[in-house]
């Protein structure tokens, strides 16, 4: 493929346009429009001028580019992989832990990502937004169950909203007495950083609850100048940040790439929160890793930065069950359980080092 120094002036959606811009292949062209009728694409001219269309392995282009693997189902793939109906009571609400709930408000995206879950839900062709009754019925059903502490926009992208539209959200939100947290799971900073104005910000802002907002991102370049000013943005006007990636295979699963993935998270002021094990959506097989590679990653990062820099991997149990913390353990019992109701003084347990070393705890006198 040629390189083509090209940045877009608008997003691409379509095969050709990613073909004239020397991201995909002509030769691949037949492949990726039978993905893209099934899967929605978007480029944003942000994330175009990351990729290198002279690197087949670039990691930027691996999350967004379509591949012709993703017309491959696997057995075990689901269109629904971590069972959000199974726990939908209304329209555009997920309930699934007590005191909390995902409130999907739209159904698009600043860019899709190859590897989404809900990428048989989102896009071209789908609901782009919740209609005003089914709005309206979302919030009846968080006003009548108070153990509902903290709601989750999420979507599709929240900060695809107008900031007039997301402000009166916030506010309808935050007028719930027993909704106390609003956290916002967004892509935008990095895939379409401007949208981040003084505007969008004061929208976040709002009496009554404490904002957090969820930044999605894969790989340390997506953390741009342009990316970081507008989580800046959103940190200095008292928002906190975290962070949710996903281990990918030839994005980030190697532990430098974590590492500095970890780090950039951190030097922008953002916790890194989750890792997640990646969905058993359909067409993302060549994107997954295994557990147990996952957790060797684990180990490796532990030993290696900062407990600032460490995210919990997890993984979305198939069928709605929730997410699991699936991280390599250091902790196992070296001697035998006392009985039932019995305490043992002399119980020790092995405790593996960051260096793989194993000691005893409590060590002998």
């Amino acid at each position: 493929m040629s390189r083509i120094n090209l940045k877009p002036a608008a997003t691409l959606r379509e095969p050709t346009e990613l073909v004239a811009h020397g991201l995909a292949s002509a030769a691949d062209l037949p492949d990726l429009e039978k993905v893209a009728a099934r899967y929605a694409v978007a480029v944003t001219p942000d994330i175009a001028a990351l990729i290198d269309p002279g690197d087949p392995d670039d990691p930027i282009a691996r999350q967004f580019i379509p591949s012709a693997e993703e017309l491959v189902a696997q057995p075990g793939e689901n269109a629904d992989p971590i069972g959000d109906h199974a726990h939908s009571p209304v329209a555009g609400i997920v309930h699934r832990y007590p005191d909390r709930v995902l409130f999907k408000l739209v159904h698009v995206c600043a860019v899709y990502c190859r590897f989404c879950f809900r990428r048989e839900m989102v896009g071209p062709g789908k609901a782009t937004a919740l209609s005003s009754d089914a709005y309206n019925g979302a919030l009846d059903y968080i006003r009548a169950h108070s153990e509902i502490w903290e709601v989750i926009l999420t979507g599709g992208d929240p900060l695809m909203l107008s900031p007039r539209r997301l402000g009166e959200i916030m506010a309808d939100l935050a007028a719930i007495d027993h909704v106390k947290i609003i956290r916002i799971h967004t892509r935008v900073p990095v895939a379409d950083p401007a949208r981040i104005s003084a505007e969008m910000v004061a929208a976040l802002k709002v009496e009554g609850a404490a904002t957090w907002v969820a930044l999605h991102a894969n790989h340390a370049r997506e953390l741009t100048r342009k990316a970081r000013a507008a989580c800046a943005a959103m940190i200095d006007a008292g928002i906190p940040m975290v962070s949710q990636s996903v281990l990918l295979r030839g994005v980030n699963d190697n532990v430098a790439a974590l590492e500095a993935l970890m780090r950039a998270f951190v030097e922008c002021r953002i916790k890194p929160y989750y890792l997640h094990h990646g969905d058993l959506a359909p067409g993302t097989a060549h994107l997954r890793t295994t557990l147990e590679h996952g957790q060797q990653l684990m180990r490796d990062l532990r030993g290696r930065v900062s407990g600032l820099c460490q995210p919990d991997y997890v993984l979305d149990i198939p069928g709605g069950y929730g997410k699991a913390p699936v991280g390599p353990s250091y902790l196992s019992q070296a001697n035998s359980s006392p009985g039932e109701g019995e305490l043992d003084p002399e119980t020790r347990y092995r405790i593996v080092d960051y260096c793989g070393d194993v000691h005893r705890y409590p060590p002998k006198p």
